[in-house]
């Protein structure tokens, strides 16, 4: 997939949250959604371009073209909108080390309707990954009714991985939330990657294709509890609720890092009895080239 990061920033954590909460809302699946999308982390003003609360933003498209339509249209009307906001880019360079650009205050800048200006900040490249000459970013100054929109110009993409899952199988829908959550707790605080679906997990497991040609995925019925008895079952004797944690990530490492925190959270959250098995998805390849093998990233930890 391809990924871009941004930063958004505010005069206090309420409007923040506020603006990354719209900015996020319908970003669960790239199959009707445009975008995967989510809160990475909350930054502390030390981590912020303006020194104020903000948070980090992880966004995936299957198309670089997908995600310059989606990021500003989202950017617009969820962050532009929202009461002392500002938007950054989020992944640390400009053109030299990103050549493909996600437009922000390129597009933005024209809601001023020609009181806006921009200003550019010359920089010789002080962090790991950003350019070693000099380049400069530009900002744009939006004139709104609290004061002003500072947006970037533009923001760094790049190839990224999405889809990467486990799956929960346990005895009752109690057990199966308690350990879903406390996986998605786990998760939670890991740089790099999210977990976009609501609460970070979804019930609605599909699989590739449908009996239905207009759908490009439908329910995964091997692990649907209800249908046990009427088709081919993946389910273990005694398993009456499943959920699915879906992860998407900047890199393998950051998924499958991911993925076994979850995985040993999980099981420590409601122990042997309670779950029924852990599991993942299998696509056979039509989805991408990334395996994530359960048993390899769970070698040699506790859970």
């Amino acid at each position: 997939m391809k990924m871009t990061r941004l930063i958004v920033t505010a005069a206090d954590r309420q409007w923040c949250e506020a603006a990354a909460a719209a900015m996020v809302g319908f970003g669960t699946s790239v199959i009707a959604c445009g975008v995967e999308i989510a809160v990475e982390r909350e930054l502390a003003p030390q981590e912020t371009p303006d020194g104020r609360p903000g948070v980090a933003i992880l966004a995936f498209a299957v198309s670089g073209k997908e995600l310059e339509e989606q990021i500003p249209r989202r950017a617009g009307q969820c962050i532009l909108t929202c009461p002392t906001t500002a938007l950054y880019a989020g992944l640390i360079g400009g053109p030299s080390v990103y050549p493909k650009r996600v437009p922000l205050g390129k597009t933005l800048r024209y809601f001023g309707d020609g009181n806006q200006i921009s200003k550019q900040i010359w920089s010789t490249g002080l962090g790991e990954g950003e350019p070693t000459e000099t380049e400069a970013t530009r900002y744009w100054r939006v004139p709104v009714m609290d004061g002003e929109f500072v947006c970037e110009h533009d923001c760094g993409r790049t190839e990224a991985i999405g889809g990467g899952n486990f799956i929960l199988l346990g005895r009752s829908i109690e057990t199966v939330v308690t350990a879903c959550r406390a996986a998605v707790a786990a998760i939670a605080p890991l740089s790099g990657v999210i977990t976009p679906f609501p609460g970070g997990a979804t019930r609605s497991g599909s699989k590739v294709g449908s009996k239905y040609a207009s759908l490009f995925a439908s329910t995964n019925e091997g692990f649907c509890p209800s249908l046990r008895e009427l088709t081919k079952t993946e389910l273990p004797s005694g398993t009456k609720a499943v959920l699915e944690i879906v992860l998407d990530g900047a890199s393998f490492d950051a998924i499958a890092e991911a993925i076994a925190a979850g995985v040993v959270a999980a099981c420590e959250a409601v122990g042997g009895d309670g779950l029924t098995g852990i599991t993942a998805g299998n696509y056979g390849g039509k989805l991408g080239r990334h395996h994530f093998h359960l048993h390899d990233l769970m070698t040699g930890r506790e859970a």
